[in-house]
C-alpha cells in the first residue's frame, strides 16, 4: 500500500505539473506569431483539389 501511496502523492503533483507544462506549451506553439500560413493550408486540405463542381452522379459515390 505503501507504493501506492507514493505513486499517488507522485501523480497528484508532478505529473499535474508536468501535463499542465505540456498543454501550456502546445497552446503557445499552436498560437505562435507567424503560424497563421500552416493553419491557413492545414484548413484548405479538404478544398486543395476542388476547382470545379462534380456534374456526372455516378462519380458522387
Amino acid at each position: 500500500m505503501h507504493h501506492y501511496t507514493w505513486l499517488r502523492a507522485f501523480a497528484d503533483s508532478w505529473v499535474l505539473l508536468l501535463m499542465f507544462a505540456f498543454f501550456a506549451g502546445v497552446f503557445l506553439w499552436a498560437w505562435r506569431p507567424g503560424s497563421r500560413s500552416a493553419h491557413t493550408d492545414a484548413a484548405q486540405v479538404p478544398f486543395r483539389h476542388d476547382d470545379t463542381p462534380m456534374t456526372d452522379p455516378e462519380d458522387r459515390t
